[in-house]
């Protein structure tokens, strides 16, 4: 139970500690709607453990009722986990979340249909999320993949395959945007102002070549006439 209490208690500090419109632990009990979602998420996962299936489905739905926030109770999460805003987020059965996870709202981890050499549906559905991992509004992240230890996702990226530790992944599909020089440094939504999308500036570059092409080739017909 000690331990139990220690948890909900980094919880609440991820709450302070993570959002800077939350002065306390006092403030964020009344006013953090995610932390709502996940105290009730710790009770009805441990109504789950103890095989009280049921009830604890009902009383999620009740809790996604009350916070906008869907976390099935079968879902295993660590330590220091903090749901900023939290409309609209979505926790499948089977996904599991490692220590000091940030998730913004609207973010999906969620399942999709895997079959063994058998033609049997497997029992794992939905992604893992390492260590100190950021996700952000918007953010799908779907399937049995693996998202390593102090990945960043950024807003609106669909993440479909693993995602390799120290990590900054964007777009849709999902793709590398740079090495984290940071491991652990917060950046809220999972980018900074310096992140950078290779691919866009591949584009970037090829429209530049295309105008510079367009222009040569004006040119040449002007010395022609």
């Amino acid at each position: 139970m000690n331990q139990k209490f220690k948890t909900i208690l980094q919880d609440i500090d991820a709450v302070s500690a993570r959002d800077p419109a939350t002065n306390g632990r006092f403030e964020a009990l009344l006013c953090s709607s995610g932390l709502h979602a996940i105290l009730c998420y710790r009770f009805n996962h441990f109504l789950w453990r103890h095989n009280c299936r049921l009830l604890s489905r009902v009383l999620s739905q009740i809790a996604r009722f009350l916070t906008g926030i869907e976390i099935h109770p079968g879902a295993k999460i660590g330590k220091g986990f903090f749901i900023d805003h939290g409309s609209g987020v979505v926790i499948g059965e089977t996904a599991e979340i490692g220590n000091n996870v940030t998730i913004y709202h609207d973010v999906t981890l969620g399942g999709t249909t895997v079959f063994d050499a058998k033609g049997k549906i497997t029992a794992k559905r939905h992604p893992t999320i390492g260590n100190n991992v950021i996700i952000g509004s918007g953010a799908q992240v779907l399937g049995p993949i693996k998202i390593g230890n102090n990945v960043k996702i950024g807003s609106n990226a669909v993440v479909l395959k693993d995602v390799e530790a120290d990590t900054t992944v964007v777009g849709v599909p999902a793709h590398p945007a740079d090495k984290n020089k940071g491991k652990n440094t917060f950046q809220a939504y999972g980018l900074s102002g310096n992140t950078k999308d290779p691919m866009q500036e591949e584009i970037n570059s090829l429209r530049k070549e295309l105008s510079a092409l367009k222009k040569e080739l004006a040119d040449i017909r002007k010395d022609e006439k």
